[in-house]
């Protein structure tokens, strides 16, 4: 796929995606059923998991091209791991900070000792540290190799923090949809809610992605034909 047709299809799934979350945030707060026990502060929900989901994929794809990157030494698993880390971190920012919004009112505290969110806050600092490794070596490939395996080391903390729950003593709810015991537990409007916010965040995600690799492909072309015009 062409640079051009990148930066159209991401521009266009980018807008879809922002309009998406009016419409979410329309059905958040004037469609769907009030929570009984948390009542209107609940909705902060249907923001706080897709952005988490949206985080994860965002830092599995980056772990994934990180280690492909690693096998085949081709930029185009590096560029692909930078842009996907980028977004994650966009997105696990509005984890982190959304997450502490919702426990005040949950729990009665913006943040406590408590498995998962030590966990995810973890990860967000390895991958803040898979940033500042691409830049910290003078050796632009060996900075890339570094960020790599940081990346794939901050990947390896989602599964721990999915089941951290089931695991450990810990304030967040079992889960309510991924469930071993059977469906979903949320009621039919919720759920789709829910799935319809994962749906959108995931387009926005993708949109952006796209973008930032079109852009990251331009910004190679050109140092690519400078060199060439040096020798």
């Amino acid at each position: 796929m062409s640079t051009s047709e990148l930066r159209r299809i991401g521009t266009m799934l980018t807008v879809l995606g922002l309009l998406g979350l009016v419409v979410v945030y329309w059905l958040s707060f004037f469609w769907v059923s009030t929570e009984a026990s948390q009542g209107v502060a609940q909705r902060i929900f249907y923001v706080h998991v897709p952005a988490a989901w949206t985080a994860f994929l965002g830092f599995g794809i980056a772990a994934l091209a990180s280690g492909m990157y690693l096998w085949l030494r081709d930029e185009r698993f590096d560029r692909t791991a930078l842009c996907a880390a980028e977004g994650g971190m966009v997105f696990a920012t509005i984890m982190i900070t959304t997450g502490p919004l919702w426990g005040r009112i949950a729990w009665g505290t913006y943040w406590t000792r408590e498995p998962r969110l030590t966990l995810t806050l973890l990860m967000w600092f390895i991958f803040l540290g898979y940033f500042l490794v691409r830049r910290s070596s003078e050796n632009p490939e060996k900075g890339k190799r570094y960020a790599a395996v940081t990346a794939i080391m901050g990947a390896l903390m989602i599964p721990f923090i999915h089941v951290s729950v089931l695991w450990f003593r810990s304030l967040h709810p079992q889960p309510v949809v991924l469930r071993t015991d059977g469906g979903p537990a949320l009621p039919g409007d919720m759920l789709t809610l829910l799935l319809t916010s994962l749906g959108v965040f995931t387009m926005l995600f993708v949109g952006l992605f796209m973008l930032r690799y079109a852009l990251e492909g331009l910004r190679s072309d050109i140092t690519l034909r400078t060199r060439k015009v040096v020798a």
